[in-house]
């Protein structure tokens, strides 16, 4: 209730100061430039430059991208001799109070605060400057109207490319965020996101259509103007983070699900998959990464299946855990690992093989495929740069829990089987059960349950499938969002923030 009384009260100081700003003792811009005149004389060329030589020295967010592209332009201004951009010498431009009265409505409306783009000092300057009232508060003419000057253009720059592109890059922060224990950093974001552009906005800001300009960087996304909307009728001050945290996902210029299109869509947040066609939809629980090995977010295309893969343990893994075994066989026989020297291609036995020699990376160790594998039955393989994949598992009780961030960074899903006759949806009955059998699954045609009784006295495991090409290759989107429509119905749904990435994000950038 108090985040929501600030926000009014910010909202209604910002329309109280512009609407005295523009009325008060019958002044408004066009007003005091006519009796701008007045003060002529108090004009100081020189002061002025000296008072914006401080502001880029002294500014408190000179480190901010949006003041660094300001400052340099106003340095390239300023030694060209060129003109200020909001003001002259007959006042301020006609269109300052319309961008300011703009940039006061639609901050906190996108969930910013105002006073990071000091808003307050703007209205404070500006009722100065309309009012005229330099000798009545003892400011120097000079002083506040390049204070008001820089202030504007840094806080319409940095809004407007914010806007149109997000107020942080995610790759950059994201991908610093989690310190692997040998010094490098885990890679846990690898969409292809839009740099910012600073160029556009520097140009508008000379141009006759500055406030279109602002206009046109809101973004189009329908779910940020849906949060927007849900933000402005939320009093609770965990929700609003929530939902301003989740707008600035959707200002990040990336590809995104098309609900035209079949695909699945895996939130993390949700610890939920959905396998979604324009005609239909299900869902399926799933475990991600734990807190230390994060599954990352990234944008692929399932291409195939493997049916009772081996699996090829990552040497983190190996390092962590498996060496900590070293030489007990019995161990080793239990899991059903292997290992193989990588140059000679030898099968080695496990009692003779040291922690350190499996810790130095030259060799390949695995678990056979099949019954009790980690990888389950199936695995679906998709290109990416992490070695992560969906996958089965042997331990479908993890399913069951609340929060299922139990895995080393691959994804296991709750219904593989379900999930792979969606990657399927030519296939016929035989090759369903084929992969079926394969999985030790009941077939469901006659053909299968005649090949179970053919061979019910065969001694191996069936498997009639091993690889199966998904047709066509379906897009894949692994996100994070705490607040996102439900596919099945579009009903706004939330989770919990069990990476902390709702707060990273405010750290980065200026929520209210």
């Amino acid at each position: 209730m108090l985040r929501r009384f600030h926000t009014l009260l910010t909202v209604g100081l910002c329309l109280v100061a512009l609407a005295c700003a523009s009325c008060a003792d019958g002044w408004h811009i066009g007003a005091s430039r006519s009796a701008y005149g007045v003060y002529a004389d108090s004009l100081d060329t020189v002061r002025q430059q000296q008072q914006y030589a401080r502001l880029l020295q002294t500014d408190s967010a000179k480190n901010l991208a949006a003041h660094v592209a300001v400052a340099r332009y106003y340095r390239e201004a300023l030694a060209a001799g060129a003109a200020p951009i909001w003001y002259d010498a007959d006042g301020l431009s006609p269109d300052a109070e319309d961008v300011l009265r703009y940039l006061c409505r639609a901050i906190p409306a996108a969930g910013l605060d105002s006073a990071a783009f000091r808003i307050p000092q703007l209205l404070a300057d500006c009722h100065t400057i309309v009012a005229l009232r330099f000798d009545s508060v003892g400011q120097n003419i000079n002083d506040v109207l390049a204070r008001f000057d820089y202030n504007l253009s840094c806080a319409y720059v940095r809004y407007a490319v914010g806007q149109r592109f997000g107020f942080m890059q995610p790759a950059r922060v994201f991908n610093h965020l989690l310190q692997k224990p040998e010094g490098e950093y885990a890679r846990l974001f690898d969409y292809d996101v839009a740099p910012p552009d600073y160029a556009a906005a520097l140009e508008a800001l000379s141009s006759d259509s500055r406030l279109d300009f602002l206009e046109e960087s809101e973004p189009s996304d329908t779910l940020y103007h849906r949060l927007s909307r849900l933000l402005a009728q939320t009093a609770d001050t965990l929700r609003r983070h929530t939902l301003a945290a989740n707008m600035e996902r959707c200002r990040w210029q990336m590809a995104r699900p098309n609900a035209r299109e079949a695909l699945v869509l895996v939130n993390l947040a949700a610890q939920t998959l959905w396998a979604v066609r324009p005609d239909s939809i299900f869902d399926m629980r799933i475990c991600c990464g734990a807190l230390a090995t994060k599954t990352p977010l990234l944008h692929s295309r399932i291409s195939y299946m493997q049916v009772n893969p081996d699996w090829l343990i990552p040497l983190s893994i190996i390092k962590n855990e498996i060496s900590h075994h070293a030489t007990d066989s019995a161990y080793f026989a239990r899991h059903r690992y292997y290992i193989v020297d990588r140059a000679s291609g030898d099968t080695l036995n496990p009692a003779l093989v040291s922690a350190e020699r499996m810790q130095a990376g030259g060799l390949r160790i695995g678990q056979s495929g099949g019954r009790g594998n980690s990888l389950g039955r199936i695995v679906f393989r998709f290109p990416n740069k992490f070695d992560v994949y969906l996958h089965d598992t042997n331990s479908p009780g993890a399913f069951q829990r609340e929060r299922r961030t139990v895995s080393h960074g691959c994804i296991r899903v709750e219904k593989p089987f379900a999930l792979a006759q969606y990657l399927l949806p030519a296939a016929d009955e035989w090759t369903l059960d084929r992969l079926r059998i394969s999985m030790d699954m009941a077939p469901t045609s006659e053909r299968g349950r005649k090949y179970l009784s053919d061979h019910a006295n065969d001694q191996r495991p069936f498997r009639l499938v091993s690889y199966l090409q998904a047709a066509p290759a379906v897009p894949l989107f692994i996100i994070y969002a705490t607040a996102y429509p439900s596919p099945y119905d579009g009903s706004m749904e939330y989770w919990p923030d069990i990476y902390g990435y709702d707060a990273v994000i405010a750290a980065h950038v200026p929520l209210h």
